[in-house]
């Protein structure tokens, strides 16, 4: 089969891996309206569909034979620990066998020297690490009281345990086996049954002979197109704008505000790539249905909710928050409910060590590389000058509480523009170890940006815990600006968090949810999902 691969490869000098990557997240679009076809009566055709589209995608097109048997016993085994272990710990053994065979597959890949474009286990694992590690904890938690768990603990809880047909359904769902979305197992059972579209509401806007709402295709193809279009800026831009430019002696006898600016322009070419396949995955979701959140106020479906990245919101970010919220918006999901909450003890709130342990799992679970950690690292120092920011300048140029829709005065609007330019500079500096990988070319990277990065992030804690927090705190005593209590339920109702749009339950106040996950710099172009 790669005969029908080669002469693409070649003609845009590309490797016959991404080649064949790129070519089964587009045949994954006609086989997602074949999905569709089979009738929700007949679940068992479904999860049949989806397991056999993946043996093909596994063994005659990516000829990786044993990355699928590596999968199935990570399958397998958490089946069956998820089923017969009903102790507190099944969740964490489940973690800990998942995640590890994941780690001796990353030792596997640095040792071997595999190069970004070549496809093997470790993508479609990390892809699948999300999902059965979430899946254990569902279980978990339908064995315990209602009453003891929050709003998306409570939607999310499986306590009906799936047959191992079911679960290998779930586990190969063949738009998202390679490169993502992840999904839960009660997501996955819904799109398998429909349920989502059997509201009285839902049904109102249902043409006749119809199952789903209208605007899925428009919906899946404008993703394609969209996602061929970030492929094509990064075929072609892509050899001029990259953060290895860092490395040649051209660039390093630039004036150093040149080589800041053209590290700017790199960014988004280099992001390209990262967009292009997660927008591509998503379409080939929605055609199976995947993604539909609801009827708007005027009668139109929304197909938004198997989106990974928002491309707009991280290129004009309006903070940093808001940036790294948008950029792999499923692995965040997965972080907080499955780490970062978990990690913290029952009646306390989630704090630095919840924190940090979630960059820690972050950072592991992409690999071993040294790039990785500095950027995580990084990542933790930027996400409490974010915090300090927010919580200290940003309550002086908000409206008073008399007139909250007053418009926004110059000095918020200036605030608002810098907090765009800053946070997306910081992105693209933060952001290189990611993609260079070695500490060494890393460093000497931030060095020849003159480590602007370093001195704006150091430089605001600095000035913040060295007395700068306490006079803002003072403007703000001095102007009648309240605070949230720390500790106090907030607005959403009872400690619940609207993230990305969807309201979920946490043992940590709106106030305090200043913290940002980790930014989840997939390598998904190359086949590190």
């Amino acid at each position: 089969m790669d005969a029908l691969f080669l002469p693409l490869a070649d003609a845009v000098g590309a490797s016959v891996d991404q080649i064949k990557l790129i070519s089964c997240l587009l045949i994954a679009y006609p086989l997602g309206s074949l999905f569709v076809r089979v009738p929700s009566t007949q679940p068992a055709l479904r999860h049949l569909f989806s397991i056999c589209v993946a043996l093909l995608f596994f063994f005659p097109v990516l000829k990786i034979y044993s990355a699928f048997f590596q999968l199935l016993a990570s399958i397998l085994a958490t089946y069956f620990i998820a089923k017969y272990n009903k102790s507190s710990k099944m969740p964490w053994i489940v973690f800990v066998i998942v995640m590890g065979h994941l780690t001796v597959n990353h030792v596997i890949r640095a040792v071997y020297g595999f190069s970004y474009e070549t496809m093997e286990v470790t993508g479609p694992q990390m892809v699948l690490t999300m999902k059965l590690t979430t899946f254990a904890w569902n279980v978990y938690d339908g064995r315990r009281k209602a009453e003891a768990l929050d709003k998306w603990q409570l939607s999310k809880r499986i306590t009906k345990y799936p047959s191992i047909l079911e679960f290998l359904g779930y586990s190969f769902y063949f738009p998202g086996i390679l490169v993502g979305p992840y999904l839960d197992f009660p997501e996955y059972m819904e799109l398998i049954n429909e349920t989502m579209f059997q509201h009285a509401h839902v049904k109102a806007t249902l043409k006749a002979g119809r199952r789903l709402p209208p605007g899925r295709k428009r919906a899946a193809y404008t993703k394609m197109v969209m996602g061929l279009i970030y492929l094509g800026a990064f075929v072609v831009l892509g050899g001029k704008y990259n953060y290895s430019i860092s490395l040649t002696d051209e660039f390093a006898r630039m004036p150093l505000l040149k080589r800041i600016f053209l590290y700017q322009l790199s960014g988004p070419i280099e992001r390209a790539k990262y967009y292009a396949i997660w927008t591509l995955t998503e379409g080939a979701s929605i055609l199976t249905g995947l993604g539909f959140t609801d009827v708007g106020a005027h009668g139109t479906p929304h197909w938004d909710g198997a989106a990974n990245v928002k491309v707009f919101q991280i290129e004009f970010p309006s903070n940093f928050k808001v940036l790294l919220d948008s950029w792999n918006m499923k692995t965040n999901v997965w972080l907080r409910e499955c780490v970062y909450k978990r990690v913290t003890p029952a009646g306390k709130k989630p704090g630095n060590m919840s924190s940090m342990i979630t960059f820690f799992t972050s950072a592991f679970w992409h690999g071993i590389a040294s790039g990785y950690y500095l950027t995580f690292l990084m990542g933790g120092f930027i996400t409490a000058a974010a915090r300090q920011a927010r919580s200290n300048i940003r309550p002086l140029l908000l409206p008073p509480a008399s007139n909250p829709n007053a418009s926004p005065t110059l000095l918020k609007r200036l605030y608002d523009l810098g907090g765009t330019i800053l946070s997306i500079m910081i992105l693209n500096y933060a952001a290189s170890p990611f993609i260079l990988l070695s500490a060494k070319d890393s460093i000497l990277t931030w060095q020849r940006l003159g480590w602007y990065g370093h001195i704006v992030i150091i430089g605001s804690l600095v000035f913040f815990y060295a007395g700068g927090a306490k006079f803002f705190k003072g403007l703000q005593k001095a102007k009648g600006i309240v605070q949230p209590v720390r500790g106090k339920p907030s607005a959403v109702g009872n400690g619940d968090v609207k993230v990305n749009g969807t309201t979920t339950g946490t043992d940590t106040p709106v106030s305090e949810k200043n913290f940002v996950l980790p930014p989840s710099v997939d390598k998904v172009v190359s086949p590190r999902s």
